[in-house]
């Protein structure tokens, strides 16, 4: 799952990133609104974090910008700005939620997790689908209740998948949604982590929709 954070601190901003990361996203930084704007509607994301105090184009006015152009992922208001009237005119911009710094690292995750579920229309943290279990709360992977250890990479390939049950995903989509933009993409190395996938899970439950990619039901 990929989030994009939008934080001009820069120590910040990287502080942020890694902690995402710590936890199994991908994050990306942007440091100034413009940059924000175009990146936010040009790229697909899981989610946006998004600071107010922005220099080159104001939070809000990115806010404005990203939910005209229909991009409809979750966005969390990060900011110093923690009078009632800013974050109710934060959440009448198009935000999801508000959380206000000084914070706690633990708390956005937990932000973060919960909108990226919902969005996706799973509302319990642990989401589950033919056979397959997964905690997004501690990353944990169950089968049949045995447990499943995966690789970073193969864990996001589930992830995603499993936060999009019924879904047919492209190995394109599967590329966006794993990697930073600036790695170098290789789809065909989604057939690989599928294939490692269903070899600790079983062939039957990740799909092979022919010509347009992978699927898990949800039954």
């Amino acid at each position: 799952m990929k989030v994009l954070v939008v934080e001009d601190e820069i120590v910040l901003g990287e502080q942020i990133v890694a902690g995402l990361e710590n936890n199994g996203w991908v994050a990306e930084l942007s440091c100034d609104g413009i940059d924000a704007l175009y990146r936010a509607t040009s790229e697909p994301w899981d989610a946006i974090i998004l600071d107010l105090g922005l220099p080159k184009l104001d939070g809000l006015t990115v806010l404005k910008g990203i939910r005209d152009e229909n991009v409809t992922c979750p966005v969390i208001i990060l900011s110093a700005r923690n009078e009632l009237t800013q974050r109710v005119e934060g959440l009448n911009a198009g935000a999801d939620d508000y959380l206000t710094k000084p914070f706690q690292m633990v708390e956005l995750v937990a932000r973060l997790r919960a909108q990226v579920r919902r969005s996706t229309g799973n509302t319990s943290p642990v989401i589950q689908a033919s056979g397959l279990s997964l905690d997004t709360r501690s990353s944990k992977v169950t089968y049949q209740g045995e447990n499943v250890d995966l690789t970073a990479l193969e864990f996001k390939v589930l992830s995603y998948m499993m936060h999009n049950i019924g879904k047919v995903i492209s190995r394109t989509e599967l590329v966006e949604h794993i990697y930073k933009q600036d790695f170098d993409r290789d789809s065909n190395t989604i057939e690989v982590f599928i294939g490692r996938i269903r070899r600790k899970i079983g062939s039957d439950v990740i799909q092979t929709v022919r010509g347009l990619g992978y699927r898990i039901n949800g039954n």
